[in-house]
């Protein structure tokens, strides 16, 4: 045997490979929405060990820390109480003025740092977006995580300034109403969070137009007001009824302040808003998974 033989393997004939292409997915590619809810559940503890490591660090560069988080609602609550229960004079006719503004005052900030968080959340994180492979909602939830965990304390400072402060509350069972209440709320935020997210993620200018947006919001939610003093037309007035951070109030108000069970009608309107804001959040939401982080 010569040594060129030796060295040279005799060729292999190449054998046909079939390849099923219908099971090959393209990366990036958006999967269906149950798979898609799935992956969701798997990032859970990352969703919920992050939001919590981003409250313990959000106030740290503060000198008072998280104190911050109570600070701000009770500085809201004294400046709107000087301008419009003292000078407009719209404590009128309110029973416990005072309870009737914190509670909200607390409530609405909690809506409102929420659905600002959720929204900003994409454009925020670009990127986190650009640079990693996950679901893109895991972003707006963990921002809604984090201001429910943040919520925690703004309720029980509620708690506690409505009973310390006179005329002073009793603490009744219907205080219990308040959880339900809060995540109902919290499930609201999220839809539209996710709704707004990926539209900022398009189209930037929005994020400016959203402050203005929430401001509006919160002047016609009878935090300050009472509905019946300035609204007279039923029609009108049943219509502006459907906000759901008024009825989510009502509820807060009624349980805390009024020792009252709220009316059923609240409580169906604050759920529909809810589920209903949820359900097309996280649709549209998925729908644009492939353009996150491209614009």
């Amino acid at each position: 045997m010569s040594a060129d033989s030796a060295i040279d393997p005799e060729p292999v004939a190449v054998q046909p490979l079939s390849v099923d292409m219908r099971r090959l997915t393209r990366v990036g590619s958006r999967p269906n929405f149950l798979d898609y809810l799935v992956q969701l559940w798997d990032f859970r503890q990352f969703i919920f060990y992050d939001a919590r490591a981003r409250v313990q660090s959000g106030t740290r560069r503060d000198r008072l820390g998280s104190a911050w988080l109570l600070l701000n609602p009770i500085f809201n609550g004294l400046t709107y109480f000087l301008i419009f229960g003292l000078l407009l004079k719209t404590s009128k006719g309110v029973e416990n003025f005072v309870g009737y503004l914190v509670v909200g005052i607390f409530i609405f900030q909690f809506s409102s740092g929420a659905i600002t968080s959720g929204a900003r959340s994409i454009r925020n994180n670009k990127s986190i977006v650009q640079a990693f492979n996950f679901p893109r909602a895991a972003l707006p939830i963990g921002a809604n995580v984090r201001e429910l965990l943040s919520a925690v304390p703004l309720v029980l400072a509620m708690l506690l300034i409505v009973v310390v402060l006179p005329p002073a509350e009793e603490i009744t069972w219907l205080w219990v109403l308040v959880v339900p209440a809060i995540l109902l709320q919290s499930l609201f935020n999220l839809g539209v969070g996710l709704i707004l997210a990926r539209i900022i993620s398009r189209v930037h200018d929005v994020t400016h137009l959203l402050p203005f947006a929430i401001r509006a919001w919160m002047y016609v939610s009878a935090i300050f007001y009472t509905y019946d003093r300035f609204v007279t037309h039923p029609q009108m007035l049943a219509a502006i009824k459907l906000n759901p951070l008024f009825n989510v109030i009502d509820i807060v108000r009624d349980c805390v302040l009024y020792a009252r069970v709220p009316q059923w009608q609240s409580w169906a309107i604050l759920v529909v808003w809810a589920f209903g804001a949820l359900a097309v959040g996280m649709v549209y939401f998925w729908k644009g998974e492939e353009s996150y982080g491209r614009g």
